[in-house]
């Protein structure tokens, strides 16, 4: 009888036990926060997606490690007076990074470096960080952002001539971010009746922190005097609330070649959240933007021709599990003997919420660039690439 019921009384304990002895909440990792004095605080955090993927593309055989991966800390000092000032100084670092997982900063370790100054007038940002127009825009719900199709910071297929990433071709982003972490001087009105309006300035290329104090590189066709304008506005109607967003940047040449001009790049996008009941929530949304940069390259700006990318994404929430599906597309005109160069993307993601630090997703997600001058690496003007992946976000 013992050896019977043993394992029966065991399992029943393990089901009829306290819940919370297994809730995943239990197992949370607060942001280090400490005080430094009178009213000044201390806050650490940061985050580590990493990434197992199995892809089919032409020559699979050359890409052996389907695991890739990158992790970033921030470190911030914060002070808040009674007045309701606050005055901030706030940095991220990347900590790792593959050669699949370079972000749009363009791998760099000292990622954001910059003050913040909060008021009842607004907020002013100095320093090495986004720029308005991306800082404001809307382009859609996703399941995760490490990996997705629109603005991606990784990807699952690389591209055997180089090593690097293949969608450094061509990457969709749907999002104004000529500015990147550049030093600049932003300014954000505070959100009334809804409506919130930004605006920077960012003298050069320069990344050192201080605007004005360095041209950045010394490169052909480099932009200067950068400047963004952005509007957001959010509102809702009983279960349905919708963010919308409206940008745009231009620039000046600094060293103009033949063919070439200022920037000039603008975006729209929105979002509609519905709430259909406790349960479950529908988002949907999307952007367009328009630039005269060739792939986004405000180092390669055109006099004539023009970038595009769309974006269309969904998402449908349910308690923890959130599924999700995108669209995009996007073309580059050419420019000189650079080719006219398109590319569409799809993927569906499932995820998993497990506590407030990790999310799980699994999915899949297809590329075909085409071009309509020379090939690519397989021999041909087109290339379509399919990948599955399962994804680790852990943030703190």
């Amino acid at each position: 009888m013992t050896k019977t019921y043993l394992p029966t009384a065991v399992l029943l304990c393990a089901f009829a036990g306290p819940a919370q002895a297994f809730d995943p909440a239990d197992w949370a990792v607060q942001p280090y926060e400490t005080s430094l004095g009178e009213d000044v605080q201390l806050k650490v955090h940061g985050a580590f997606d990493g990434s197992f993927y199995t892809n089919d593309m032409p020559a699979p055989h050359l890409d052996q490690t389907n695991v890739t991966g990158a992790g970033w800390v921030g470190v911030g000092l914060e002070r808040d007076y009674d007045s309701g000032l606050q005055i901030s100084l706030n940095s991220v670092f990347e900590a790792y990074h593959d050669r699949l997982s370079i972000d749009n900063y363009g791998g760099d370790v000292v990622q954001k470096v910059y003050a913040r100054v909060q008021t009842g007038l607004g907020r002013i940002e100095i320093g090495n960080t986004d720029g308005a127009a991306y800082t404001l825009a809307a382009t859609g719900p996703t399941v995760e952002g490490f990996s997705s199709i629109d603005n991606t910071n990784a990807s699952y297929f690389r591209d055997p001539s180089n090593g690097q990433a293949f969608i450094n071709i061509f990457a969709l982003n749907s999002a104004v971010e000529d500015s990147l972490n550049y030093a600049k001087i932003s300014y954000y009105t505070p959100r009334l009746f809804g409506v919130q309006l930004g605006a920077s300035f960012t003298p050069s290329e320069g990344k050192d922190v201080v605007p004005f104090l360095a041209n950045g590189p010394q490169v052909g066709d480099r932009q200067k005097s950068l400047w963004e304008a952005a509007l957001s506005y959010n509102g809702d109607m009983g279960a349905i609330s919708y963010g919308l967003s409206a940008a745009w940047s231009g620039g000046h040449d600094d060293d103009k070649t033949p063919g070439h001009a200022g920037l000039s790049d603008y975006a729209f996008g929105g979002e509609v959240d519905y709430a259909i009941n406790d349960d479950w929530k529908l988002a949907i949304g999307g952007a367009w933007r328009h630039d005269n940069a060739y792939r986004f390259d405000i180092n390669d700006v055109l006099a004539g021709g023009e970038t595009t990318s769309d974006h269309l994404s969904a998402t449908i929430t349910r308690g923890s599990w959130i599924f999700g599906g995108e669209w995009g597309s996007g073309t580059a005109d050419a420019n000189g003997t650079a080719p006219d160069i398109g590319v569409h993307g799809a993927s569906t993601t499932l995820g998993y919420v497990v506590n407030a630090n990790l999310q799980v997703n699994v999915g899949w997600e297809q590329y075909l660039y085409h071009r309509d001058t020379g090939v690519f690496y397989n021999g041909a003007q087109r290339i379509e690439m399919d990948a599955g992946f399962l994804n680790f976000e852990f943030k703190v």
